[in-house]
């Protein structure tokens, strides 16, 4: 035994116990998450429950069951049904929906309650763009106000979803065109006002110019009021669990689905569908609907905004560092300094950004180059750029110790070798020392991407928003605007998790967002270990 222990066995048993265990805990973790978040979107079945209390009353319940649990009898000593000599009940968690007729999307379903379980294959699941599903059984559809055919409600659906994309597009990128020129023309006119070159003929083609604009967003207008008169022609009657008649007007309808009707494989179909455009919507009621497709774009946005700004400042602080700088008391206060910030608390950076690169620094920009703008403020106000910035101070230690390691694994030799056939310091860095460091490089900049993304506290104060009006990138020039709030997955979860007003119906997408934020970490750390190999492969010849 006492051999066996000098051999270092049991050490490398105990590393390899350590490394099965974290690898089992993070596999569980991502098959929870995976489980949890893809479930929400396969196409439940809808259960019609008839209930009755001791009472004798009697009532219907429809919706999907989104849990079960079975409770002490104890706890339900106020519950208006018989629950004989049982020690504990089942009971289910049922989202019923239809927000107009009662409180709550979802209400708890004793077992002892249930007289009759079914599952009607022409029970309807109506998701609508406000006031979440509606579950109930379709009467009758109109046209312009006659009965149609029950079998035209696809097409009538579809000319509803291309009717809602024109407006969106006539909303969004033609009238937001104008209105946007209609605010630069304001600040050009403040401007002039402001240099004293407001002459009346400035004045003059800054009206005409407005006029032009305002005959054309009459004729959108128009164009926009037709579109809303079309869009509001059809409509359904509903039967609701109650029994009551609803109204529901196409207008406000996303997509119908029977899934009590659907097999394996049109399930299937719909599960991608939904994945799709949860992928592809954006937000809707309070981000307890829709999908995360600006915060999708605001979370790359900003980490490829944050590695462009890290990598060359921690490189060239390491290149200082090792190449340059002397052993004395300056430089090891600066590799003091590094070490240090590598372990501020993150939260401390939000709160540097927000008073050094958003107040001070986008404010004094103001000043300078917007004062048209003031006291509305163009720079001095949080966003994507000072978050971009703010996560790069904060990520540059990762890159600058892990670029100095690279640097520091080099063979002195091969320097020597290179200033002796003639070439310069520089040339020697640039030809020789940072292609070979060039893996390492990457490994830092891997590692800064990985903590960027998931990150949430100084985005918080210094650009992510709930909900953004517009993303940062659009048709407008300068097309790009980094002055803009954004919205971010780890903030979305936050969000959703911590702040919605319907908890249950926005626990899924918790989960879901997490796997997606997971993922698009997983996908771009993968593309920047894949550019390492490859400079790996490609330098290899010169490390030997």
């Amino acid at each position: 035994m006492k051999t066996w222990f000098k051999s270092g066995s049991p050490w490398v048993w105990l590393s390899a116990a350590g490394v099965s265990i974290s690898l089992i805990s993070v596999v569980g973790l991502l098959f929870l998450i995976a489980s949890r978040g893809l479930s929400f979107f396969w196409p439940s079945q809808i259960h019609q429950f008839e209930l009755q209390t001791a009472q004798g009353q009697t009532s219907v319940v429809i919706g999907e069951i989104y849990d079960r649990e079975r409770i002490p009898a104890s706890q339900l000593n106020n519950a208006q049904v018989d629950l004989g000599d049982a020690e504990s009940v089942e009971r289910y968690l049922v989202k019923t929906g239809n927000r107009e007729l009662v409180n709550l999307d979802f209400r708890w379903v004793l077992e002892p309650m249930v007289q009759q379980q079914s599952q009607p294959e022409d029970v309807a699941v109506i998701e609508r763009r406000t006031n979440g599903n509606f579950y109930g059984f379709i009467e009758e559809v109109y046209m312009d106000g006659e009965s149609v055919d029950v079998a035209k409600l696809d097409s009538f659906i579809d000319r509803v979803n291309e009717l809602q994309e024109d407006i969106e597009q006539l909303q969004g990128t033609d009238i937001g065109a104008i209105n946007y020129e209609l605010e630069r023309i304001r600040l050009k006119e403040r401007k002039a006002e402001l240099d004293g070159m407001l002459t009346d003929e400035v004045k003059t083609g800054f009206e005409k110019r407005r006029q032009e604009l305002a005959a054309e967003y009459k004729e959108l207008e128009a164009n926009l009021n037709k579109l809303r008169r079309d869009v509001q022609r059809d409509k359904i009657v509903v039967r609701a669990m109650d029994g009551q008649t609803v109204d529901i007007n196409l207008e406000q309808v996303l997509q119908i689905n029977f899934n009590n009707q659907m097999g394996f494989f049109s399930k299937l179909g719909q599960f991608f569908t939904q994945i799709g455009n949860f992928i592809g919507d954006d937000p809707r009621e309070a981000n307890t609907e829709g999908g995360v497709f600006p915060a999708i774009f605001g979370t790359v946005l900003m980490v490829l905004l944050m590695t462009v700004i890290v990598s060359p400042l921690g490189v060239v602080a390491a290149i200082y560092l090792h190449e340059y700088a002397g052993n004395n008391a300056f430089t090891k206060l600066l590799r003091i300094a590094v070490i240090n910030l590598a372990g501020v608390p993150s939260i401390v950076y939000g709160v540097f950004g927000l008073g050094f690169f958003v107040y001070m620094v986008g404010g004094s920009i103001d000043q300078l180059f917007y004062p048209e703008s003031l006291p509305s403020p163009t720079f001095g106000s949080p966003g994507v750029l000072w978050s971009a910035i703010t996560l790069a101070i904060l990520t540059l230690p990762v890159v600058i110790v892990s670029t100095e390691e690279g640097l520091a694994r080099i063979p002195s030799s091969m320097r020597h070798g290179s200033l002796a056939l003639g070439a310069t310091k520089a040339e020697t860095l640039w030809r020789i020392i940072l292609p070979i460091a060039s893996p390492a490089i990457m490994t830092g900049i891997i590692l800064a991407i990985a903590r960027a993304a998931g990150e949430v506290a100084p985005l918080m104060l210094v650009g992510v928003v709930k909900m953004a009006p517009s993303l940062p990138l659009d048709g407008n020039f300068p097309f790009l605007h980094l002055d803009r709030k954004f919205m971010h997955l780890g903030f979305h979860i936050y969000d959703v998790g911590f702040q919605s007003p319907n908890v249950e119906a926005a626990r899924p997408l918790v989960y879901a967002t997490a796997l997606l934020l997971v993922t698009i970490i997983v996908a771009l750390n993968m593309t920047a270990v894949s550019i390492r190999n490859r400079l790996r492969e490609k330098y290899r010849a010169l490390e030997h």
